[in-house]
């Protein structure tokens, strides 16, 4: 296969790496010229990515954020034509797609949504590897009216990343979930460390800290524009948080030993039955 990557960070570098070792052809293309120097000289990508190559394509991976994506997509978009899929990795779904279903729609070419769900707390090529995807999840967006043959196609595409599971949802469903699982962690996380405690926790801390502040170190920018792209779903779960949080804070002011008690066995209980377990 030949394969186009638009944004060379951590998650098209991967993307990069994968399809290279198992032999296709990358053509990538990153605004960051040591990206695409490195890129190019380390043989993630076989050559930098021009917008007529695109047509030859089989598939287009767009790894970069929301409102840059759109931008793209809308400038290539007369040149896709009918052999090559485009996909977004995007962190928000419901913009991008009410953008580029009728865009695609209109110039002929597949495009479906998708999001894996995998990463790092660090970001750039220099952290990409081949194997990020491997058993991962991997969600996507078809257009609503796209038959099964669409998603079959970009599942086949999508084989050399090694994903474990396909999710498929609607951009709203999409966005809901992700606001939970992703988003909220990462705002918990961030403002977590801003304890005044955090700068003298040396020689106190341990998987707990560890695995509560690891994705607090965020790129400010892609994060603001994926909160700002989903208010409603972050907003309604940094309601139910806070609400939590107000009770747990009240019981332990209080001295309630029951309350806290109860609070603390609901939220074990929940877990272990998220997870699978019987209590």
């Amino acid at each position: 296969m030949r394969i186009a990557i638009c944004g060379l960070g951590l998650i098209g570098g991967s993307f990069a790496r994968a399809y290279k070792a198992q032999g296709h052809t990358v053509l990538g293309f990153d605004t960051s010229k040591n990206t695409m120097d490195y890129a190019l000289e380390s043989g993630i990508c076989d050559k930098e990515l021009k917008t007529e190559d695109i047509k030859n394509c089989d598939l287009l991976i767009v790894a970069i954020c929301p409102e840059a994506a759109i931008r793209y997509i809308n400038e290539i978009a007369p040149h896709v034509g009918t052999r090559c899929t485009v996909i977004d990795i995007c962190g928000t779904k419901q913009k991008i797609t009410e953008s580029i279903f009728p865009l695609a729609k209109k110039h002929g070419f597949s495009f479906c949504g998708t999001h894996p769900m995998a990463g790092l707390h660090f970001s750039g090529i220099d952290y990409s590897r081949a194997e990020l995807f491997e058993e991962a999840s991997m969600v996507l967006v078809p257009p609503s009216d796209a038959d099964m043959a669409l998603t079959d196609h970009v599942i086949e595409l999508l084989a050399p990343a090694k994903f474990g599971r396909f999710t498929l949802c609607s951009a709203e469903e999409h966005d809901k979930m992700i606001a939970y699982t992703s988003q909220l962690a990462h705002v918990v996380s961030n403002a977590y460390v801003k304890s005044p405690t955090a700068r003298m926790h040396h020689g106190f801390s341990a998987g707990s800290y560890k695995d509560l502040t690891r994705v607090a170190k965020l790129d400010e920018n892609m994060w603001t524009e994926l909160f700002l792209q989903n208010v409603e779903y972050l907003s309604d779960e940094l309601g139910f948080i806070i609400d939590s949080l107000t009770q747990y804070k009240k019981a332990i002011e209080t001295n309630d030993a029951d309350t806290l008690r109860s609070l603390l066995r609901e939220g074990r209980i929940i877990k272990e039955e998220t997870d699978g377990y019987v209590s």
